[in-house]
């Protein structure tokens, strides 16, 4: 049987880490993207898959590869609030600053979402608050429009 995208997207997305470690062994690229440019990777932490991600980082995914938005899997596990995740990432080297399309980042993400333990963790990891969108925004006046008080106290 031919591995094909659809296959391994289908398998990080359940969690499927014997059919992961399968496709891994009989040598398939787990860094090819899908029609949208997500990965095995983005998907498997976007779904909340942990083992998968695990298992595809240590499997050598690439950490800071990027859908056609310009995503992360750092910026979508910032959005869910899959923290586990988000310190498997960093772990493995993710970029805390890297900007998707419109310039948005990772904590930009977990303050405009609420997801203040995210915003804890990129701020203790080196993630760069001064970083501004394409409309000029910063994560502090995205964390205002939301009424974020705690991510504003971390971010003070």
């Amino acid at each position: 049987m031919e591995i094909t995208i659809d296959i391994i997207i289908h398998a990080a997305r359940l969690g499927e880490v014997p059919v992961l470690e399968e496709i891994i062994r009989q040598g398939a690229d787990i860094n090819m993207h899908d029609a949208k440019g997500f990965t095995p990777l983005i998907v498997a932490c976007y779904n909340n898959q942990f083992e998968a991600a695990r298992l595809l980082l240590a499997s050598g995914a690439d950490v800071n590869a990027v859908d056609l938005g310009g995503n992360t899997a750092l910026m979508g596990v910032s959005f869910k609030g899959y923290r586990d995740i988000a310190e498997l990432l960093i772990a493995h080297g993710a970029d805390l600053n890297m900007q998707h399309g419109n310039g948005g980042t990772a904590l930009m993400f977990a303050a405009m979402f609420g997801r203040n333990d995210l915003v804890e963790l990129l701020l203790a990891n080196g993630a760069d608050k001064s970083i501004l969108d394409s409309r000029g925004f910063s994560v502090i006046d995205h964390a205002t429009q939301q009424g974020n008080q705690k991510a504003l106290e971390f971010l003070s």
